[in-house]
């Protein structure tokens, strides 16, 4: 009896270790996703500024109006919602945002963009995305890019944060 307790207690051990090990190997595959994550870090006017996002490829495919629908709300990047945050109070062009970290979701169109900050930032693409938790929306115009983007791009730059993917770039001032 008492061996097939130890047995019994030797099974349960190797049962929990190998779930433990399954849990933290399916947490480090997310490099290998087919869009893996990406993280950008810069500084405008004295103010830290961190962008983390599933960086897709277009792989042949035509994005905008496509496999970015028009008019609907997007994660804008892959898997999890693309998050931004920053460390000081910024003027989104020209409208205030308190420091913090937000969902970063886009109402893409073909010749407007509403650029979203969502108050809530840790949630998977924008399937329970809730207007009524949004923080802040501005509209701004895209631009054709300078050079095609294979892969989703977000950049840092002096005075503004850009998306860029396919032939498509996308700013909004930042101060």
């Amino acid at each position: 009896m008492q061996k097939n307790t130890k047995k019994m207690g030797l099974a349960a051990i190797f049962f929990a270790l190998s779930l433990l090990s399954f849990t933290i190997s399916a947490q480090e595959d997310k490099s290998k996703r087919p869009s893996p994550p990406a993280t950008t870090s810069g500084e405008i006017n004295g103010k830290s500024v961190t962008i983390s996002y599933g960086q897709p490829s277009i792989k042949g495919r035509e994005v905008w109006g496509k496999l970015v629908p028009y008019g609907q709300v997007w994660r804008a990047g892959a898997n999890e919602a693309t998050t931004i945050e920053f460390s000081k109070d910024v003027s989104i062009e020209g409208k205030t945002l308190p420091a913090g970290k937000y969902g970063l979701f886009t109402i893409p169109n073909a010749n407007e963009w509403t650029i979203i900050f969502n108050k809530v930032p840790n949630q998977w693409g924008a399937f329970k995305y809730d207007a009524a938790q949004d923080a802040l929306r501005v509209n701004v115009k895209p631009k054709r890019a300078k050079a095609f983007n294979e892969k989703l791009m977000y950049a840092i730059n002096k005075n503004s944060v850009s998306l860029a993917w396919e032939n498509a770039e996308v700013a909004f001032a930042v101060k």
